[in-house]
């Protein structure tokens, strides 16, 4: 081996083992993303209810703006810590929850909602929301502690093989199909995104123009 090609297979191993290591940081602090923002979602009513104690309109208003500022960014930040999820090299190459996939095409889908209807005022939007981060949540949670994190245990039958089928690596078929799905998902939602967004801007110019 020649001095160009070790230093090319040390520089991929430390490339490799940074991806791996990151993808392994986003993937366990996706559950913690994935509560919080199930958790100030529904913390909507509490959070209005709030507003009312303030006896200065201006303390609620930026009560209300810090509280729809944090539940947004915490899903974007969602959005783009399963980003990866979106990749089949890293879905089958690694040891994630196979229900990873599923779950960044709902989290699009909130998005989505959020985009074409206000949540905080239409109540079957809110609903919608609701839905959509629930079983987003149950999803990435429910393989990652039932799959994940049993099969590093190595408890023996039967939870050796259940925990191996929601392990994206280890039932590979599974993991590429939903995944395939997910992918489906997004892009018919990224279109729908694109479409309101001309047409809303459209809409716009033309009131403009009057």
């Amino acid at each position: 081996m020649t001095s160009d090609q070790l230093a090319a297979a040390i520089i991929k191993a430390f490339l490799d083992a940074g991806e791996g290591f990151l993808e392994g940081t986003l993937a366990a602090a996706l559950p913690i993303f994935w509560l919080l923002a199930l958790a100030l979602h529904l913390a909507r009513p509490y959070m209005l209810a709030t507003t009312r104690k303030f006896s200065l309109r201006l303390a609620a208003d930026i009560w209300w703006v810090l509280y729809i500022g944090l539940r947004d960014v915490i899903v974007v930040l969602a959005f783009i810590m399963s980003f990866m999820y979106l990749f089949p090299d890293v879905v089958v190459g690694n040891d994630l929850p196979i229900g990873g996939s599923l779950a960044t095409a709902l989290l699009f889908g909130v998005l989505l909602t959020k985009l074409v209807a206000d949540a905080d005022d239409d109540p079957r939007a809110f609903r919608v929301v609701s839905y959509l981060l629930a079983a987003g949540a149950t999803l990435y949670i429910v393989p990652t502690l039932v799959g994940v994190q049993v099969s590093a245990l190595g408890l023996g039958k039967p939870w050796s093989s259940i925990a191996a089928s929601l392990v994206t690596s280890q039932d590979q078929v599974v993991a590429t199909a939903l995944w395939a799905v997910s992918i489906v998902a997004v892009g018919v939602m990224g279109i729908v995104a694109v479409w309101f967004n001309l047409r809303t801007g459209e809409t716009k110019l033309g009131r403009a123009e009057r």
